[in-house]
Order: structure tokens, then C-alpha cells, then sequence
């Protein structure tokens, strides 16, 4: 599903103008965004977590050179779902029918 998608779905479940919505996911990706930029975690209850977490210094190799790269500690953007979250992923038919598939 497309970010155009999630608006189209939102606008027709809440009877909100397709604009007005896009404006407010746009906002919302913002602020996460320059949030997570300051450092800050973004907690959203019954969703999940939007956190920063710190990778260690590494050395890794070049392969094509035959030399070792140090790579310096650094954070990444990274979400946690959470419980309530993973036990509807969890319980959803679709989804048990789409593994039952594979």
C-alpha cells in the first residue's frame, strides 16, 4: 500500500477532503522525522514506537579492495510494534491464509 493509498482509505473512512488528509500524514511524517532528528523517541499507544538505535563501531571489510573499513558508531531510525499491534498481525486470517500459501 502507497502513502497515496493509506490517504485515499483515510479520506473515505472519516468523510475528510483528500488535501486536508494528505496535509495531516505529511505533517505527521515531519514530525517523527525532525523529532527522531533531536534525538527524541516517539511513543504512539496501541501502534507502536518510532526509536533511535545505536549501532556499535564495527570493522568491516572492502571486499573488492581487500581492506578494513572502520565504521565509526552511528543510530538508525528503526519502529517497534507493539504488543497490541503484534497480536493483531498475529490473529488476522489473511495473513495466516497468505503463510498457508507460501
Amino acid at each position: 500500500m502507497t502513502k497515496a493509498e493509506v490517504i485515499t482509505k483515510i479520506s473515505e473512512k472519516t468523510g475528510i477532503q483528500k488535501d486536508d488528509v494528505t496535509q495531516a500524514v505529511e505533517a505527521f511524517f515531519k514530525v517523527v522525522k525532525d523529532s527522531m532528528a533531536d534525538g527524541e523517541n516517539i511513543y504512539v499507544r496501541g501502534f507502536g514506537s518510532f526509536i533511535n538505535k545505536k549501532r556499535a563501531k564495527k570493522i568491516a571489510r572492502n571486499i573488492s579492495k581487500n581492506t578494513a573499513i572502520v565504521i565509526d558508531e552511528h543510530y538508525i531510525p528503526a519502529f517497534k510494534p507493539s504488543k497490541v499491534f503484534v497480536e493483531k498481525i498475529k490473529n488476522s486470517k489473511k495473513i495466516k491464509q497468505m503463510a498457508t500459501q507460501a
